[in-house]
């Protein structure tokens, strides 16, 4: 019998997990434990398949499990798992690269929308004993959608998504991405861009949708915000070590950038030291009010996504572990 651990103990059963297993597949949980170091060596001895959310998976923790076959991260990002520890074992790495799309298009495409409009602006400046006078406020924040470039930085699912809903807005929309193959812009009905530098110097919002990989940590740093055009707007919902956010605070204090909107950021959740941009943001520091939106990783969140978090991720399972198949396999050498 294939023996399948669900660490974070997710969800309140395994009722839905063992009926797509079937009867030759034992599933076991653990307990919202914060990392699998706290997980038992007894408990880790038995298992073949191992899906996890939050938890990081790294090269001593892979060495824990004797008969591993197959980790299934439960979500796009595949950053968490140390995938050269785990092929170096013959370990099949997977991932969910199809849920919570809509979810995290419409959250990227929102943020840039609640900033550039002013809502947040105005939501900021109205609270607290001394609100700015009730009335209109000049911001190089405001600007109408027709007349700006969305620029995409990365066109997967996400990304595709997110293009056709900043379309919907009337934003022209442009992006790069390197991995997709030619014809792809004119089946959105987007422009393609032949290198980062052409799409950041024409991307009024830039938003942030590559996965997180040797090739992208820090793909974002000061030299390429500075190429964007001035009072431009950054929005990440993507990887934080993405985006340099030292970086991000110069060109906001500095007047270079208008807004940006993280649902994502170096360190999760934020640990000391604190970066002196959150810092900011906490304190309600004036040069920064109506500037900066920060969200604690949720832009996937609603119940149908959670819902499909669960279902794809052991259908992926069962696929791979169970019937040998290819679903979601994440190439050992792809980064």
């Amino acid at each position: 019998m294939l023996t399948v651990l669900e660490p974070e103990g997710l969800y309140p059963d395994t009722a839905i997990e063992q009926e797509i297993l079937g009867p030759g597949v034992r599933i076991i949980r653990g307990h919202a434990r914060s990392s699998i170091a706290e997980l038992p060596d007894e408990m880790l001895a038995e298992v073949d398949g191992l899906m996890t959310l939050r938890m990081w998976v790294p090269a001593e923790q892979v060495a824990r499990f004797p008969k591993l076959k197959v980790i299934v991260r439960m979500g796009v990002g595949y950053d968490r798992v140390d995938r050269a520890a785990a092929a170096a074992r013959g370990i099949t790495v997977c991932n969910i690269p199809d849920y919570g799309t809509q979810e995290v298009a419409e959250f990227a495409v929102l943020l840039a929308l609640s900033l550039r409009r002013g809502l947040i602006l105005y939501h900021d400046t109205q609270r607290g004993p001394d609100p700015a006078p009730w009335a209109v406020m000049q911001s190089p924040l405001h600007r109408r959608q027709e007349v700006q470039t969305f620029g995409i930085l990365g066109l997967g699912r996400i990304g595709s998504a997110a293009a056709l809903r900043a379309k919907a807005f009337g934003y022209r929309v442009v992006f790069y991405d390197p991995n997709q193959p030619n014809g792809w812009d004119r089946a959105l009905g987007i422009q393609r861009v032949r290198s980062m530098d052409e799409l950041l110097a024409q991307s009024d919002v830039l938003s942030i949708h590559c996965p997180l990989t040797r090739g992208t940590r820090g793909l974002i740093g000061e030299r390429e915000l500075r190429l964007l055009p001035r009072n431009a707007v950054v929005v990440n919902t993507a990887r934080g070590p993405i985006l340099d956010i030292n970086a991000l605070e110069r060109c906001l204090r500095d007047g270079h950038l208008a807004g940006a909107g993280l649902d994502v950021i170096p360190e999760e959740p934020p640990a000391e030291p604190i970066p002196s941009l959150l810092r900011a943001y906490r304190a309600g520091e004036d040069w920064l009010r109506g500037r900066l939106v920060v969200t604690p990783h949720i832009a996937f969140h609603t119940p149908e996504a959670w819902q499909d978090i669960r279902v794809k991720s052991v259908e992926t399972m069962r696929d791979v572990l169970v019937e040998g198949r290819r679903t979601n396999v994440i190439p050992p050498e792809s980064d």
